[in-house]
């Protein structure tokens, strides 16, 4: 049992899961109810549950904004990997402080608090995990661009999304040339698991500048492609700018889910005004 349990642990460390996990993630979520929502319904229901949560302190109104942040995360389908890293991310900003507090004479009162701000973390992260997991590049850089945003800022950011798999193919291909050129230290043995995953954390530090120079090199031949192609003039065109939106459309699913999530939210406020 305990050696089933090594291994899969060892099989999280390997690169094509996390590749698969990365890409799942950014790629793999276009049939969810999330996904298939206007790309500016989900930017304004982002914006209000990536800035109000931060000017609110009833415990109620957060509580209720996290749990419908979590369905809208779970509806999205979210990779398992971000949603540990999200915990991951939680913890070591509020949970730690409890435990410190705790530990240096602290009491149960600092619990409150700490909640409220643990809340507020959450709230904002799964938003953010919801949304950014549901829309596709295309689909961010038009609601980015339909609300006014700059032409390259919106086109930069679909960019980024699309440069995710040459990023993670140079990524393994650095680390296979580490590797031909290293020894792997054998990991039968429980002393050699912990060592090759130590191994494995060296070899991702070692080759993260290769990585940048690689990828630098490579984004700068994609740039000039878009530059053969007119991409500028593109990109300043009114008739190019109202094609690409031309797909926008709000539904009525659209509009149930900002019903939805505004009766929520109403209800949530009226009981935390009760209370």
């Amino acid at each position: 049992m305990f050696e089933k349990l090594s291994e899969n642990i060892l099989d999280k460390f390997k690169m094509d899961f996390l590749r698969n996990q990365v890409l799942k993630n950014a790629y793999g979520n276009d049939d969810t109810v999330i996904a298939v929502r206007d790309p500016r319904i989900l930017l304004v229901w982002y914006l209000f549950f990536g800035i109000v949560p931060w000017f609110a302190n009833n415990l109620v109104f957060l509580l209720g904004c996290f749990i419908l942040v979590m369905f809208t995360t779970i509806f999205a389908k979210v990779a398992g990997l971000v949603l540990f890293l999200f915990g991951i991310g939680v913890f070591s900003q509020t949970g730690y402080l409890l435990i410190v507090t705790l530990i240096f004479g602290g009491d149960t009162s600092a619990i409150a608090p700490l909640l409220i701000l643990t809340l507020k973390v959450a709230t904002v992260s799964l938003a953010s995990v919801t949304v950014f997991s549901g829309l596709d590049p295309d689909r961010l850089s038009n609601g980015l661009m339909w609300f006014g945003c700059p032409e390259r800022l919106s086109f930069s950011i679909s960019y980024a999304y699309r440069m995710l798999p040459m990023l993670m193919e140079e990524f393994q291909n650095v680390l296979l040339s580490y590797r031909l050129r290293g020894n792997t230290p054998e990991h039968d043995t429980f002393r050699g698991k912990i060592k090759y995953v130590i191994y494995q954390i060296k070899l991702i530090m070692q080759a993260f500048y290769p990585l940048m120079l690689n990828t630098a090199k490579r984004s700068r031949t994609t740039v000039e492609a878009l530059e053969i192609k007119g991409y500028r003039y593109a990109a300043t065109n009114k008739e190019v700018r109202k094609m690409k939106l031309s797909s926008l459309k709000v539904t009525y699913d659209d509009l149930l889910f900002v019903a939805i999530s505004f009766l929520w939210i109403a209800i949530i406020v009226y009981i935390s005004c009760i209370l």
